[in-house]
């Protein structure tokens, strides 16, 4: 599993002072980006030599309960299924504890040319668990 630390900060929130619901899925696309690059993967390396880019093919989330602004939260993401041209990722955004946001999230790998295309060895060949 991977962890992600951040705060929420103003401009995070909506008037009533809780995390605008769309801002989640920039919380979990940025705890994405960190878990690929602690795979040791250059995602604009990867682009610029190959053209391959990675994709949200599919997003199923639930929102339990409201952060507010300064609250510290943690995204965890852990791999479900992996095949050669999918990725099923669980992404959890807690506060302490308690879990505010659940997504299960389909990641595909796109070529220059906007076709599906494999995903790099290291994600293919990563340990399901």
């Amino acid at each position: 599993m991977h962890t992600f630390d951040l705060r929420v900060y103003y401009e995070d929130t909506d008037l009533a002072g809780i995390v605008y619901y769309a801002n989640y899925l920039r919380f979990i696309e940025r705890a994405r980006s960190e878990w690929v690059r602690d795979l040791g993967i250059d995602q604009r390396q990867m682009k610029d030599a190959t053209g391959a880019v990675f994709a949200v093919r599919r997003i199923e989330a639930d929102y339990l309960r409201p952060a507010r602004f300064d609250d510290l939260l943690r995204v965890e993401t852990s791999l479900g299924k992996v095949s050669p041209a999918r990725l099923e990722l669980q992404q959890v955004v807690l506060r302490g504890e308690e879990r505010l946001f659940v997504a299960q999230v389909t990641l595909v790998a796109l070529d220059g040319q906007g076709a599906p295309t494999r995903l790099p060895a290291v994600i293919r060949q990563l340990p399901v668990g």
